[in-house]
């Protein structure tokens, strides 16, 4: 028997108006579209919306629904409904009671028996949701170590039996391995934000004990003896909604993913604010490069009149959404660019 879903909890609540100001519509944007596997939020709220982070308004999701989202899956039917005289999106989906309703002539919704379309795609945050670690200062020091591998070899890769000087039983079989990486220092205030700590590859742990054993399941980098594993999450959130956040937020890009100089669409990028700062996964953050300082045409030298310097207004070139937050420090995806994204651009509220 199929297994299908019932619609979403937000479509029985009330619709609350919506300004027609507040939401900017595409201007070629479908009247309803159907969800297809590949799909993800962020592509089916920019086929409606100019901003695809302001769909939370349009579907009247309340702070609640935003942090647990109903789940969108192929076959259902986004629906733009203008009756109120401002944007709200509706889903129609087929239901255990009437399973074959027919959406508009020759539509009709398929068994939902697959996944819950992604916000973002997986392929690019997924490593990030386990692998990159904020850590802070000394985070890693009482963390389990790798003492020795197999005789004479000093490289491990996988297959390499490991063994760690200490993990007792009911710790977990899977870890992960990482390696102290750089310092982040907030471009503002210079307080140290935490440290980054590197990911090499996955262990599996077979034997528990002081000594402990096992073997190396996977390296994205070379690992040696001293290296410090850190048991893997057993799962993490990755259903959120893109949404701006409800106070000012203004941070700066620490650094670029993979050590480049530039960045665009589908980069990932720390930034320098967290979940202290009230950053929660799903934030969309505007990405804006600092105004330029020219010399005032018009400053009047001789009698130091007026301003000599202008600095020039600050440009959005991008938007970028938090996926992975930390006390101080987050992770981003750039979700649009118009221009290369640099180190040190501000990020704020949209």
């Amino acid at each position: 028997m199929y297994k299908y879903i019932i619609t979403l909890l937000m479509l029985c609540c009330p619709i609350l108006p919506v300004l027609a100001d507040e939401v900017k519509l595409q201007p070629n944007h479908p009247d309803r579209y159907v969800v297809v596997k590949g799909d993800t939020l962020w592509g089916i709220a920019g086929r409606f919306l100019k901003d695809p982070w302001q769909w939370p308004q349009v579907w009247k999701m309340n702070r609640e629904q935003i942090k647990n989202p109903h789940l969108i899956y192929p076959g259902d039917v986004v629906m733009l409904d203008m009756s109120s005289g401002s944007p709200q999106l509706r889903l129609l989906r087929e239901t255990v009671a009437n399973p074959e309703v027919t959406l508009t002539p020759g539509i009709r919704t398929e068994q939902l028996d697959v996944e819950a379309i992604p916000t973002i795609s997986p392929s690019i945050i997924a490593p990030f949701l386990s692998q990159p670690l904020i850590i802070e200062n000394d985070g890693l020091k009482d963390a389990p170590r790798i003492i020795a591998g197999p005789e004479n070899r000093v490289v491990l890769s996988p297959g390499s039996r490991i063994y760690v000087d200490k993990i007792d039983e009911g710790e977990g079989t899977l870890w992960n391995i990482y390696r102290t990486g750089k310092t982040y220092i907030d471009p503002e205030t210079k307080a140290v934000l935490g440290t980054e700590a590197i990911y090499l590859g996955d262990a599996r742990i077979s034997k528990y004990g002081e000594p402990a054993s096992g073997d190396i399941v996977s390296a994205k980098e070379e690992i040696f003896a001293n290296d410090k594993l850190v048991a893997a999450p057993e799962s993490l959130q990755t259903n959120f909604v893109p949404q701006a956040p409800e106070d000012d937020v203004q941070g700066r890009i620490l650094s670029i993913y993979g050590g480049v100089a530039e960045a665009g669409r589908n980069t990932i990028i720390a930034i320098s604010k967290g979940s202290d700062d009230g950053l929660e996964q799903g934030h969309v953050l505007a990405i804006n490069r600092n105004g330029r300082v020219i010399k005032n045409p018009g400053y009047d030298k001789k009698n130091k009149k007026g301003s000599e310097n202008i600095k020039l207004p600050n440009e959005r070139i991008g938007l970028a959404m938090v996926f992975r937050t930390f006390d101080k420090i987050s992770y981003a995806l750039i979700m649009q660019a118009t221009e290369p994204v640099n180190v040190l651009d501000v990020v704020e509220k949209p």
